[in-house]
């Protein structure tokens, strides 16, 4: 079969088949952040140029298609332009043309440009020709170039010309897996243009969550979905295999677990796919390379001894879909799903191969400062004693930076003559066991340390300091603060030198012991003293410890909005510096999941807690583990869900005795009595504080004022609570009232209000005289942005506050303090039948008859559903073919279909 050429020797269906946009995938999931309308960095924002960058596998296509489809329907043509090699400047600039005359349904679009264009050199002139005409089309135009990145040196000259001298009414849109930032540097420089890179096309955790909803719906919960993330580490293509593979099992969720199961699970056969093009020697140059974490050109070469290496990885990470690569770095790394089942393959080589290939990486990696890397290779090379130094070397910089998995997985490592030889390792052992569960072992390392200090009496000195810090943390995780206070006061008035890396942790642990004692003001001004500029490279961790501090403080208080301001930003750093299942990037996660559900944004807490609460269980502060079980519990009791609360709140009851930690024992009861109390079940909340009161009396008399204050408060809201269950107000009076007071002392905003709420209830009740008290309390919740507390703390308080507001008892224009709902209704589908999108393209007339004319109506029948004559239907036909370039009614259909401009066609 032969096609006609184009006067340049070009098919003319070739330039029909690169300028037809493709199908959008079925299973597309529209993400908000990167709507072409309302995301900052993106066109529908005001950038006239947008490069999208990143390698195979990130869904630039996809996203190219949701935002061609964003385009269309807010009224713009788009012109689709898939480009490849032989795109020289006479082909490409041919197939400009052809691209604006298909999504602009412009037929003579560019025929005199078309007739001139017989020689390459004339390829500029005639692109200022297209320029110029295009800026006469009374219609905003968007320009999408697909894999621009593979146009000749000639094809990409013309489209950085085209760029440069775009008119107004054209946006240009291109995408490709590199090298596309180089010639609009200008532009990105200026402002005219933005670059969105493979961080901003990665999927975050909400988004995984809503896509893996829409494709299972309940059959996939929430901490599923949050695993498959982590597993994918929200590679799009990752996602799309593992979802396509979950699809096609009887029980998506038991694929799932078997895909996490690692490599020997459904992991191999997803991996072998996306290898199965590679050559043996590539493949064996990629499991080779596996052996480490991050990856470098050099790197590359120094393992593989092989000198043409960096060109070998260069090539891969531009053609296979299996490398992270970032912006503006030579550094990269293999993602996880590929680097698990290559590593399989690596274990599967000679011994002695693998041992040279860890001694390889190891030297390197030393020789450029990577000491704690360098250690692990040279461990898994059989190198112990060098291994040991390096990492005597390294690990208490590790701590500094966060880094504590690390320091335990060595401690699985060193065997006891090692610590004994090294204190600066145990010291940093000890660092690791403080901040978590294992607080015991971390005293016995301290006391181990004390006992073989040096005799010097200065370096004595600062450690003995260290130690106490060490000490005190470890009090805190055991939520023993006054055990905290006892260790720290010595210490609390003489802080080390303000270059010392030990100065912010001396200002959190200060921040900490005024938030302890009632003074959050004074916590948030000590943060605020320290310059943080002065802690020093890589120790950001501490600096986040402090935001975490200073974003809990505002949290007591119940200053909700105060708190967000801080804790947000810190989250999404520590995300990116820390990773999503770090300890203390969980802590984040668990203060925002608790400002979140405050501010009812109820989904968006449910996705900051997903799969994150065993990592609290194991290695996180008390209290931020009470918030995120709270918020867990009540996220599931506003879904319906009561049985899964309250199983929550059992497992936090569990995890309290579990780790030796009654506090959290009385908060499951407590907040169990408050769930009961909401429903009137007076002899369940009866049993309930009778646990908690035989708690308390256990252990208040082997504890400290600070913690017996706070399980006093608990305790009294559980008989408050109790009280209320039995409708036997007058003894819900004094308990409230007891506690209120010491959430006055301890500057508990949240609950203070809480309980001025509850305590106006129960004066109502008996004697109706809570109105005064329970305008004031509704008025705090206002002003601090708190939408739940009333609803929280009982039901009967949420259709007061609705009375009170439909009385007009409220400031006019305020915000209602209780949500207006309590279990979201998922919106309803719109009707089905053609639907024509709103375009420049087609008056509204047109799009009109061309819905009608998509239902097999005749013209009569078009006539009467319109209301005009046949007449008329007739020329606006003719119209509708001239500007869709269509042969028949038929052809109008699916013309308009291809275009973008009519969907809901069966």
């Amino acid at each position: 079969m032969t096609t006609n050429p184009t006067p340049s020797g070009a098919p003319a269906t070739e330039l029909v088949l690169k300028t037809m946009a493709p199908r959008a995938p079925a299973g597309l999931l529209a993400r908000a952040r990167l709507n072409a309308e309302g995301a900052d960095a993106l066109p529908g924002a005001g950038r006239q140029i947008v490069l999208v960058q990143a390698g195979a596998g990130y869904g630039k296509t996809s996203l190219l298609a949701q935002w061609r489809r964003e385009f269309l329907a807010r009224g713009a043509a788009v012109a689709w332009l898939l480009a490849d090699e032989r795109d020289d400047a006479e082909r490409f600039l041919r197939a400009l043309v052809h691209a604006v005359r298909t999504g602009c349904a412009r037929p003579a679009f560019g025929r005199q440009i078309d007739a001139t264009l017989v020689a390459p050199a004339g390829a500029f002139d005639l692109a200022t020709a297209w320029l110029a005409e295009l800026a006469q089309l009374s219609m905003d135009v968007v320009l999408i170039v697909d894999e621009a990145d593979r146009l000749p040196a000639a094809g990409a000259a013309l489209l950085d010309y085209v760029m440069h001298n775009a008119p107004q009414n054209l946006r240009i849109v291109a995408a490709g897996r590199q090298g596309l930032d180089r010639p609009a540097a200008e532009l990105l420089a200026y402002g005219q243009a933005e670059l969105v890179g493979p961080e901003a096309l990665r999927f975050r955790v909400d988004e995984t969550i809503a896509l893996v909803t829409q494709r299972f719906g309940a059959r996939v919960d929430a901490d599923a979905s949050a695993r498959l993330f982590e597993i994918t580490d929200g590679w799009p293509l990752g996602l799309q295999l593992a979802l396509t593979a979950m699809a096609r099992a009887q029980d998506p969720r038991a694929a799932l677990d078997n895909l996490a199961a690692g490599p020997r699970g459904l992991r191999e056969p997803l991996v072998a796919a996306l290898l199965k093009e590679l050559s043996s020697d590539d493949e064996r140059f990629l499991t080779r390379i596996s052996v480490m974490d991050v990856l470098h050109p050099d790197l590359c070469a120094a393992l593989t001894g092989d000198a043409d290496a960096p060109q070998r990885l260069a090539r891969l990470a531009r053609d296979t879909p299996v490398f992270v690569t970032a912006e503006e770095s030579d550094w990269c790394r293999l993602h996880p799903l590929v680097r698990d089942v290559l590593q399989t393959r690596f274990g599967a080589l000679d011994a002695s191969e693998q041992a040279e290939l860890h001694r390889r990486a190891a030297r390197w990696l030393a020789a450029r400062g990577m000491l704690e890397q360098a250690a692990r290779h040279a461990h898994a090379a059989g190198d112990r004693e060098h291994a040991y130094e390096l990492a005597e070397q390294s690990l208490h910089d590790a701590v500094k930076q966060g880094q504590l998995g690390t320091v335990l997985d060595w401690l699985e490592r060193l065997p006891e003559p090692e610590l004994e030889r090294r204190p600066r390792l145990r010291l940093a052992v000890a660092w690791a066991l403080a901040l978590g569960e294992r607080h015991r072992e971390a005293e016995r390392q301290v006391e181990r340390v004390l006992a073989s200090a040096s005799a010097d009496a200065e370096s004595g000195e600062a450690l003995r300091y260290e130690c106490a810090l060490i000490l005190s943390a470890a009090a805190w995780y055991a939520d023993d603060p006054d055990r905290f206070l006892a260790l720290f006061e010595p210490w609390a008035q003489t802080p080390p030198p303000r270059d010392s890396w030990l100065a912010q942790a001396h200002a959190n642990r200060l921040a900490a012991r005024a938030m302890l004692l009632g003074e959050p003001a004074q916590a948030r001004r000590l943060q605020h003293a320290v310059t943080r500029g002065q802690t020093g490279k890589g120790q950001g961790y501490l600096v986040r410890w402090g935001d975490h501090m200073v974003g809990l403080t505002w949290l007591r208080e119940g200053q909700a909005k105060l708190a967000e301001s801080v804790l947000m930003p810190a989250l999404a750093g520590a995300e990116e510096d820390l990773g999503r299942r770090h300890p203390l990037t969980c802590m984040f996660a668990a203060t925002c999941a608790a400002l979140a559900y405050e501010d009812d944004r109820i989904d968006e807490a449910a996705a900051l807690l997903a799969n994150r609460l065993d990592v609290l269980e194991r290695a996180a502060l008390p209290e931020t583990v009470v918030l995120a079980y709270r918020a867990a519990a009540r996220i599931a009791a506003l879904r319906g869900d009561e049985h899964r609360a309250l199983d929550l709140l059992e497992m936090l009851y569990a995890m309290g005795v579990a780790r030796g930690l009654p506090r959290l024992c009385v908060t499951s009861l407590a907040e169990q009595v408050s769930a009961h109390a909401g429903r009137y079940r007076g002899e369940t909340c009866d049993a309930l504080v009778g646990q908690i009161d035989a708690i308390v009396a256990e252990h208040i008399g082997a504890r400290g004022p600070i913690w017996g204050r706070s399980v006093q408060l608990l305790q009294a809201v559980a008989h408050g609570s109790a009280a209320l269950a039995r409708q036997d107000w007058r003894a819900a009076i004094e308990p409230f009232e007891r506690a209120e007071a010491i959430a006055a002392t301890l500057k508990l905003g949240r609950q203070r209000i809480e309980l001025m709420a509850l305590r106006a209830f129960a004066l109502e009740r008996a004697n109706g005289e809570g109105r005064a008290t329970f305008l004031e309390a509704l008025n705090l919740a206002h002003t601090y942005h708190l939408r739940r507390v009333l609803i929280d703390a009982h039901p009967a308080l949420a259709d007061w506050a609705r009375r009170v507001s439909e009385e007009g008892a409220t400031e006019p224009g305020e915000r209602p303090v209780v949500p207006p709902h309590v279990v979201r209704v998922p919106p309803r589908s719109a009707e089905g039948g053609p639907r024509a999108l709103p375009s420049v393209i087609l008056t509204p007339k047109e799009r009109e008859i061309l819905e009608l004319l998509a239902r097999n109506l005749s013209n009569k029948e078009i006539a009467l559903a319109a209301a005009v004559g046949e007449g008329t239907v007739k020329w606006h036909l003719k119209n509708l073919f001239g500007k869709l370039d269509a042969s028949s009614r038929k052809h109008a259909v699916r013309r308009a279909i291809a275009l973008g401009l009519l969907e809901g066609v069966q």
